[in-house]
Order: structure tokens, then sequence, then C-alpha cells
């Protein structure tokens, strides 16, 4: 079985910094792309940041030059650093993975997010 397990959401001000953890534990073939999402109260889930397995990132509009996502693939990791945060930036933050567990077949897996809220 295979679990993501976020970490490092809270509260800050705005201006302030955060960094999200998610790591992947269970029965682990390969990792594909790692990536958060974000959901504002109200609003649907929307693309943060992408990495792929060799490390090419992808980042929404709203976040580039402000948000840094990274990952360990020796820790099963992927993280969020979160730089002058707004906000807008406020919402649930969840982690997702393309794992290949048994077998030739990949799937996605989603934690149960994390939630982020910044204060004006």
């Amino acid at each position: 079985q295979v679990q993501l397990v976020e970490s490092g959401g809270g509260l800050v001000q705005a201006g302030g910094s955060l960094r999200l953890s998610c790591a992947a534990s269970g029965t682990i073939l390969t990792i594909n792309a790692m990536g958060w999402y974000r959901q504002a109260p109200g609003k649907q889930r929307e693309l943060a940041a992408t990495i792929n397995s060799g490390g090419t990132t992808n980042y929404a509009d709203s976040v580039k030059g402000r948000f840094t996502i990274s990952r360990d693939n020796a820790k099963n990791t992927v993280y969020l650093q979160m730089d002058s945060l707004k906000p807008e930036d406020t919402g649930d933050y969840y982690c997702n993975a393309r794992i290949r567990a048994r077998g030739p077949i990949e799937r996605e897996y989603w934690g149960q997010g994390t939630q982020v809220t910044v204060s004006s």
C-alpha cells in the first residue's frame, strides 16, 4: 500500500515562508513525476508545481519566482519551498505522485492535504 504523507503547513504572515514536505512510503518500484496542487476555499484544485524524475520543474504562473519544488529520490520525498507568501496562497496543499508499485502499471496517488494560511 502506497501512502503520501504531507507536513509543513501552518499559519504565516504575508511575506513569510513555509516549507512543505511529502514522503512516499510503502511498496514502491519507481516514482515518476511528483507535484503540489492547491485548493483555495470555494475554488477548484489547481497545479502549483511539478518535478519529474529527471529534475525538470514546472510552475504555475502565480507562484513562479516565489516557490521552489525539489525532490530527494533516495528518500522518496518532494518539497515545496514557499517564499514571499501572499494571502491568495491560502488553501489546502496536496502532494501528488505517479508511482509504479507493482508490475508495469503506474498509478496516481494523492496525499491527505496540508493547510496553509497566509494572513495579511
